[in-house]
Parts: C-alpha cells; sequence; structure tokens
C-alpha cells in the first residue's frame, strides 16, 4: 500500500477536526477540493442559462447559483463532514424549466414554491427513520448499478465536453471531429491524466487540468460561453430571493409537479450519495444536509440542489472529509470575484478528469450477480438509462420499477421486504405522473 493511499484510508475516518491536525491529509482535501470545484465550476454559468428559459434574469440567477453551492458545500463540510459538492443540479433544473414552467405554464415563482415544498419533504424523510429504512432497503445489486450508471453517465458527460462524441445526423451519437482544437486537447489531457494517475503521482487531477490550461491558453483555445458576473446587479438580487409563490398548492398541476420533484430529489440524491460516499457511515448526516441545502435553494431563487456527480472527481483525488467541501466552497465564493478566469479553464481540461472518474466508477459493476438475471437485468436498466435518458431518476425509477416484478416472476417476492415494493410503487408512480405532465 502507497504512503498516499495509507493517508487516504487514514482519513476516511477522521472527523473534521481531527483531519485539520494532518497536514498530509490537508494537503490531500485541499487539492480534492480544487479538483472537484473545476470539475463541477461549468454549473455557474450553464444553470442560470437553463433558468433564463423559465423567465429567471441571467445575471442574478449566477448569484443564486454560486450561494447556494456555498451553503451546501459548509453544510457537507461542517456538519457532515463529507467530501460531496452540493450544488444546483443538472436534469432537476431542466425538470423545473422545461416541464414546471415552459410545458405545465406555471410561472418561474410557483416552480420556487413546488420546489420548497417538494423539498420541506424531503427534509422529513431524511431527518426521520425513513431515510434508513428506504437506504437499507435498496438491494446490494441496485446500489452497485447506481454507480456504474452514474459513471457511465459522467463518462458521457465528459466525452461530449471533449468534444470526442457529437449528436449525429444518421445515428444519436458520432464520432467529434478531430481536426479541431477542443478534441485534440482534451485526448491530450486524458493521455496526461492516464500516465499521472497509474503512477500514482500526487494530486495527478490537477496537475493535468493545469498542464492542460496552460497549452489552451498557449494556443489560442478558450470555449465560446465566457462567464461574466457583474458585482454592481448583486444589489437587485433581491427580486429573485423569497419569491416562492403557494397560492395554487392545493391545485392537481401544483401537487403532481412537487410529487414529481420529491421523487427525483429524495431518491436522485439517495442515489448520488450511496454511489459517491467513500463512507458509507456518513450517508445520514450527508442526506440530512443535502435536504437543508436542497430546501434553503429555493427560496434562494434557483432550482434545488444535489451533490454533483462531479465529487467523484475529487473523491478520487483523494478527498475523504469535509475539508474537500470547505475548500470548493471558498472556490465558488471566490469565483463572484474571478468568475472570468474559469474561462481559462476550458472542458478540454476537465473532460479527462470526468472521463476516468466515470470509468472508476462503472467497476462497481462487478458487485453485481452476473449469473442471476433477476439481479442483473434491473441493474442494467439503471446503468444505460441514466446516461441515455439523461436522467439519474428515470434510470433509478426503471430499475426499481422491474427488480420487484422479476422476482415476483420467478416466485420469489416473499423474499423481499415492504420497502422494495413500495419503492416500486413509488417509482411507478413517479414515471405515470411525469409522463402526464
Amino acid at each position: 500500500m502507497s504512503k498516499q493511499q495509507s493517508q487516504v484510508d487514514i482519513a476516511n475516518n477522521l472527523t473534521l477536526r481531527e483531519a485539520l491536525r494532518h497536514k498530509d491529509v490537508v494537503r490531500n482535501e485541499l487539492i480534492a477540493g480544487v479538483t472537484g470545484f473545476f470539475a463541477i465550476s461549468y454549473i455557474i454559468i450553464v444553470n442560470p442559462l437553463i433558468l433564463k428559459d423559465a423567465g429567471i434574469p441571467t445575471d442574478l440567477s449566477v448569484f443564486a447559483t454560486i450561494f447556494s453551492s456555498v451553503i451546501g458545500c459548509l453544510i457537507m463540510g461542517l456538519w457532515a463532514n463529507a467530501p460531496v459538492i452540493l450544488t444546483p443540479g443538472m436534469g432537476v433544473n431542466a425538470f423545473f424549466t422545461y416541464t414546471i414552467v415552459v410545458n405545465m405554464g406555471l410561472s418561474w415563482q410557483e416552480a420556487l414554491g413546488i420546489a420548497a415544498v417538494a423539498s420541506f419533504i424531503y427534509m422529513l424523510i431524511a431527518f426521520t427513520k425513513i431515510s434508513t429504512i428506504l437506504s437499507e432497503a435498496i438491494p446490494d445489486s441496485l446500489k452497485s448499478g447506481i454507480t456504474a450508471g452514474i459513471g457511465l453517465f459522467l463518462v458521457e458527460i465528459g466525452l461530449e465536453k471533449a468534444g470526442l462524441i457529437v449528436a449525429g445526423k444518421s445515428s444519436l451519437i458520432v464520432l467529434g471531429d478531430l481536426t479541431k482544437p477542443t478534441p485534440l486537447l482534451a485526448l491530450f489531457g486524458l493521455v496526461l491524466s492516464l500516465i499521472l494517475y497509474i503512477r500514482k503521482i500526487k494530486g495527478n487531477f490537477f496537475i493535468a487540468i493545469i498542464a492542460t490550461s496552460l497549452l489552451a491558453f498557449f494556443c489560442g483555445v478558450k470555449d465560446a460561453d465566457t462567464p461574466t458576473v457583474d458585482l454592481a446587479r448583486l444589489g437587485q438580487y433581491h427580486k429573485i430571493v423569497f419569491q416562492n409563490d403557494f397560492s395554487h398548492w392545493l391545485s392537481t398541476p401544483f401537487i403532481l409537479a412537487a410529487f414529481s420533484m420529491t421523487m427525483i430529489l429524495v431518491f436522485e440524491s439517495m442515489g448520488l450519495l450511496q454511489g459517491l460516499l467513500p463512507n458509507h457511515k456518513k450517508f445520514k448526516k450527508t442526506f440530512e444536509g443535502s435536504s437543508v441545502t436542497t430546501f434553503l435553494s429555493s427560496f434562494l431563487g434557483t432550482s434545488p440542489t444535489v451533490a454533483a456527480a462531479e465529487s467523484a472527481s475529487g473523491i478520487e483525488s483523494g478527498g475523504r472529509t469535509g475539508i474537500m467541501a470547505l475548500t470548493a466552497a471558498v472556490l465558488f465564493a471566490l469565483s463572484l470575484i474571478f468568475v472570468p478566469l474559469l474561462a481559462y479553464v476550458p472542458s478540454a481540461a476537465i473532460a479527462p478528469v470526468i472521463i476516468i472518474t466515470g470509468a472508476l466508477m462503472m467497476a462497481a459493476i462487478g458487485g453485481i450477480k452476473m449469473a442471476d438475471f433477476s439481479e442483473w437485468f434491473p441493474a442494467f436498466l439503471i446503468i444505460v438509462l441514466i446516461p441515455f435518458t439523461n436522467s439519474i431518476s428515470t434510470g433509478l425509477a426503471f430499475g426499481f420499477v422491474c427488480y420487484p416484478v422479476m422476482k415476483l416472476a420467478l416466485g420469489k417476492g416473499k423474499e423481499l421486504s415492504w420497502p422494495v415494493y413500495l419503492l416500486g410503487v413509488l417509482f411507478l408512480l413517479d414515471l405515470i405522473f411525469s409522463a402526464m405532465l
């Protein structure tokens, strides 16, 4: 066992105060926090662009995205002592904008009201024994499928950011143009990241990000969307704070949307944390902290927060304690001033780290009983549908509905606990309601 790996294993069981006393642990955690932040930093720009279609001003939404991320990371660091970065979630922001506002015709203020109700229910579940019951009821094969599915999802995201895959005309996905700078830079970063990783160089991913960014700078390569934050607009931020509209909370659209969003928040968060956390003893507090941040985010004027799948990049860099999350919180806060500098960290520099992290998470497939098709197929649905539908909650839904059906078909229904059936029914209702919405 290498010295670095030994330090990581030690950090896994340290309290935050104990971790701060170990210089080597702190150094590893700082590197992990920086790596995780850069991997998810695109959310500062992408989330406001999505919420813009809901009618929330982009320049104000940037502040909401940053503030909710800072609060979430502080809670993860100080309360849960977990290496998890919380930000407004991709997927749930699309549900917020395109399902609730665009398709259903509700206002963004009503959507914030729906988010507040859904996250309040999430908190009730998180702070009671219900969360433990549901978490322990998830079969091991589905837990492994969730981890592998999120991993494959990250690989897809990384390949897209690298320009190595693009939407095709005759097929869904085709190989990108390898004569363009972005794919070539990403390939350089991928090779460098792999070499540093397999040789166990300390700070491997961070070094690769910096080296690829410097090469991009000298080659004049820059992402098209350059982030801008006008601090002068901070005085107008109050226009989207506490704007939640509950006036139609008893209407059918409000109730159906709140139910679907609750399912997304509870089980996407549960699935993400099950797949991300190196130490599952921290699940309860992490789940609780996530629910509180989600609730607060609705009043800050943004779509709900979730654990960022890109946290895995920091975890693979050695993140094991809340110091990683606190580091990310500081960087999110500093981004208010230095966010234009993120333009010098192109997608091509981030993509290799995301790809490798996803590949490492896919190793969880080994925990699935491949010889038992009733275990393998539901997990398989989760693995493929998460990236193919671009939705973690949809992948979970099909897997959790399929699992009890397969067992009943084999006459093994009595072997399942009642929470497994409850989860199957809830996810089935979620699929039905989502179709209705």
